[in-house]
């Protein structure tokens, strides 16, 4: 996906006029009546009615990417974003789009990196049942698109839910530290939760997100911040680490010596697949991406055993660690580990 960049801080300083409804102290509210305050280089904006309700219009530009139109004044770390949002493909007829529509937050002033959630309603009802588990996505750019997440994790970050072309749909995104879960149509239960956002932002703008080759359509959006989660990025990962692994196939033990040399991992995977197992990989300002070599061992009881490879990512907070864990072929689940040296 292509980014739209724009300057937030110049957006920002741009009166918001009628934009903003009357709400209380914390909480802004946007019922997007009309375009003041709204500006996205090679994305155009439209105050319109729509199905019956005054609304924004959100068209990207031709490139084949996405177009960005962030909301003024918001800096955005923890809380509830709720929305409304509608599709309109505009692709020749005998086309198949199943669209894209969707909120960004945590954004990045230049829009260069942001997490986002967004709906393609034309696969709700695909006969391909794959194709339906796609109706719903997490993706953070530009380091972790759907591309990426999907086949390094399979089925983890996206969903099936029953969605429309030309309907209004209630979109409730729910933000705690590493964590967010995204709710339609006033369910209690969340369509897709995430737990470990892959961006490094902990905070940004919020943005409404369309396609080229659709109309987006939003309306009342509303921000209610909570108080932060006290994390920071940038935590070191050198030491000796108790880990625990809960998957699919049952739990395990281990121990993980690691050590860093810049972005570089290196050190050992001790436990049921394997002792002092060579492990590999990369830090990115407290993100981690791990793997090693290992034996996948015939006591397991499922699974042909044999040699396989086992990848884990996830953030490092302090002195402890967290995130997703794959033995390839045999097992997925997550893990949890607390420094002890």
């Amino acid at each position: 996906m292509q980014t739209c960049w724009m300057n937030l801080s110049a957006i920002a300083l741009v009166a918001a006029g009628s934009l903003y409804a009357q709400a209380p102290a914390g909480v802004q509210s946007f019922p997007l009546t009309s375009v003041a305050g709204l500006a996205a280089p090679g994305t155009k904006i439209e105050a319109v009615n729509y199905l019956g309700r005054n609304c924004v219009r959100v068209t990207a530009g031709d490139d084949k990417g996405a177009g960005l139109a962030p909301l003024p004044g918001i800096d955005f770390q923890d809380g509830t974003i709720e929305a409304e949002i509608a599709l309109k493909a505009t692709v020749p007829p005998g086309v198949r789009f199943p669209g894209f529509v969707g909120i960004a937050f945590r954004v990045r002033p230049d829009a260069s990196h942001y997490e986002l959630f967004y709906l393609r309603p034309g696969n709700s009802e695909a006969a391909d049942q794959a194709m339906r588990n796609h109706a719903v996505q997490y993706v953070s750019e530009p380091d972790f698109d759907w591309y990426i997440l999907r086949r390094q994790w399979p089925w983890v970050y996206e969903s099936h839910a029953e969605l429309a072309m030309e309907t209004w749909t209630k979109v409730r995104i729910e933000v705690a530290g590493r964590a967010a879960k995204l709710y339609l149509n006033g369910s209690a239960k969340p369509t897709l939760v995430v737990d470990g956002l892959k961006g490094e932002d902990l905070h940004g703008a919020v943005a409404l997100w369309g396609y080229s080759g659709e109309e987006a359509y939003f309306s009342n959006v509303t921000i209610t911040p909570s108080t932060p989660q006290n994390l920071k990025n940038g935590s070191d990962l050198a030491g000796k680490w108790q880990m625990h692994y809960a998957g699919d196939t049952g739990p395990l033990d281990a121990t993980m010596e690691l050590k860093r040399d810049g972005s570089k991992v290196t050190g050992t995977w001790s436990g049921p697949l394997g002792q002092g197992r060579a492990i590999t990989g990369t830090w990115r300002n407290g993100y981690v991406e791990l793997s090693f070599p290992c034996e996948w061992p015939k006591e397991a009881g499922i699974g042909a055993p044999g040699p396989v490879n086992t990848l884990l990512t996830g953030w490092i907070d302090g002195d402890s660690a967290k995130g997703r864990m794959r033995v390839e072929g045999r097992s997925d689940g997550v893990w949890t580990a607390k420094r002890s040296e």
